[in-house]
């Protein structure tokens, strides 16, 4: 039998408008870029997708290539829509995407017509999916025309695939020349999912600029900048986190003495105001009208909990933002 949510889900997130489209995106997202692959605990993975469906997350970010091994994030949570919310798809926000790695030869990676519509069938399949609710290209292209791969992704929305097109990972200028090339399409890029954190500040330069200008929502990846945004590092590697994986994201040569000392010293300051460092890092990134969702990650049902009392705590107001960037240094 198909799981009974809360009927309160709704009660206490926050939903924010992607630019100036109709979708809107809780205030916090669910990736399973970790933790929701073939080596990981289903049963685990299941317990996490409900109780966030239950705090309000309509939200699930997937890729293609996300696992291990690659594609098996997307059958587990295909198995979790078909037993526990096969009722509530029309609730539900599902973003997958193509443009790293998948398959071998010159097919399966990158950004070229081929390689996208077909990577979009097969996450359907793995899915058990009539279609996404976001599709996006996963990364830039150098050699690519940009025009054909946005075509693809104009296709993608025109066959009913996919509701929204998005990208990831393109820079300013690259968002400035696609966004009205989609438009000229008659599909507007909806969505743009950058790499942000207090660790990672790039898209300041110009990619915020452009995604006001252009009306294209934000989304976060990595706002706790895989983990070392929270109090799990104040005392070393410890034993399961990602940088102590030989194969993980995080390599423990970025754990440096300055790096915890400024760790140390947020974490300081988001004692202060009576909340975790997590939560004060989520808030910060959320903190620019421009950004509509934040993307987390989780291992556990607790973090997942922990990270939504961000709806409830205080805003931060101007003077501690400035307090914030003098302790970065």
């Amino acid at each position: 039998m198909p799981k009974a949510f809360s009927e309160k889900r709704y009660e206490s997130m926050s939903y924010r408008r992607c630019g100036k489209s109709g979708l809107k995106l809780p205030a916090l997202s669910l990736g399973l870029w970790h933790n929701f692959g073939g080596v990981d605990s289903a049963a685990a993975a299941k317990a996490m997708l409900r109780r966030a469906f239950d705090l309000g997350i309509t939200h699930f970010d997937l890729a293609n290539n996300y696992g291990p091994p690659p594609g098996s994030a997307e059958l587990t949570f295909g198995r979790a829509l078909k037993s526990d919310f096969k009722n509530h798809r029309d609730e539900l926000i599902v973003s997958t995407k193509a443009g790293f790695r998948m398959g071998p030869g010159p097919y399966g990676d990158w950004g070229s017509r081929k390689y996208l519509l077909s990577s979009l069938d097969q996450s359907l399949k793995r899915m058990k999916l009539e279609y996404v609710d976001i599709f996006y290209h996963h990364r830039p292209d150098p050699e690519t025309p940009l025009e054909e791969t946005l075509g693809a992704l104009e296709q993608a929305v025109r066959s009913g695939k996919a509701l929204y097109a998005g990208v990831s990972n393109y820079d300013g200028p690259r968002t400035a020349q696609a966004a009205p090339l989609l438009k000229g399409l008659g599909v507007p890029l909806t969505i743009h999912q950058p790499s942000y954190s207090l660790f990672n500040r790039w898209i300041e330069k110009d990619l915020l600029d452009v995604a006001g200008r252009e009306d294209v929502g934000l989304i976060a990846f990595c706002p706790l900048a895989q983990g070392l945004l929270t109090d799990r590092y104040l005392k070393g590697v410890p034993k399961g986190s990602r940088a102590s994986k030989k194969h993980g994201f995080l390599k423990k040569d970025r754990i440096t003495p300055e790096v915890v000392a400024k760790i140390e010293r947020l974490d300081a300051f988001a004692k202060a105001r009576g909340q975790s460092l997590a939560r004060l890092a989520l808030q910060w990134v959320l903190r620019d009208p421009r950004v509509t969702s934040a993307l987390i990650g989780a291992s556990k049902v607790s973090q997942l909990e922990e990270n939504v009392k961000i709806l409830t705590d205080a805003p931060l107001k101007e003077d501690e933002l400035k307090k914030i960037d003098s302790l970065l240094g």
